[in-house]
């Protein structure tokens, strides 16, 4: 119990017995090592499952239990099930997680080209700048817009100066709008509704799509 850097195991002196915590527990066979009965035993968890829809279009994500975090084997195995169709598919697009953690290495490990979102505030460009350096060291061609730019324009210039002085191609902002809320609420997306933030979107996604074509016929 006191060589548990996780807290995870409890003793109940009523009962003379210990349990562990399995959402508290992080697997590293300390206590099963240290154990002087030989009394415990390490088991695959089932942290959650994989989740694979195959019919007109394919997604591919994975539902994880209460407190199982993310991994970069994770998205690896999310992005495996997409190739396992043998569909012919002529690109997919990966929803990465923000940082530059394992999940998002994995996220733009082998891709063609990465969309940076980014937005106007100091921790954003602080994220920013952390992601281009990771992007550059995997050489992924990168294209970059601005989220809710309109919360401070002097930092979404900032923002765009960034650009420039990176060689990344701006693909457009798009601007604070209450109304993706109410999409969320109806369990519609922000381009179902008609609303700024969507018709952004759809620029934005027009001018990546061009510039990702464009990438690949130069290839």
């Amino acid at each position: 119990k006191e060589n548990c850097k996780f807290k995870a195991i409890n003793y109940d002196g009523d009962k003379n017995k210990y349990t562990i915590n399995p959402y508290g527990c992080e697997g590293c066979s300390v206590c099963q090592f240290l154990c002087p009965e030989d009394a415990i035993s390490m088991e695959k968890d089932v942290a959650g499952q994989l989740i694979l829809y195959d019919k007109e279009q394919i997604f591919s994500t994975a539902k994880l239990k209460m407190g199982s975090g993310n991994s970069g084997l994770l998205v690896s195995e999310v992005k495996k099930q997409v190739k396992s169709t043998n569909r012919g598919i002529e690109f997919s697009i990966i929803d990465g997680s923000p940082g530059i953690g394992c999940p998002v290495i994995a996220s733009i490990t082998g891709v063609d080209m990465i969309l940076l979102v980014a937005e106007p505030t100091i921790s954003g460009i602080s994220d920013l700048m952390r992601i281009i350096d990771t992007a550059n060291h995997f050489k992924v061609p990168m294209v970059l817009t601005i989220n809710k730019y309109d919360i401070n324009e002097d930092l979404s210039k900032k923002i765009e100066a960034i650009c420039r002085e990176k060689e990344i191609d701006f693909v457009g902002k798009i601007p604070y709008d209450k109304k993706a809320v109410e999409a969320v609420n109806k369990r519609l997306t922000v381009v179902d509704i008609d609303c700024q933030a969507g018709k952004s979107i759809k620029k934005v996604f027009d001018k990546t799509m061009n510039l990702f074509l464009k990438n690949k016929e130069n290839e």
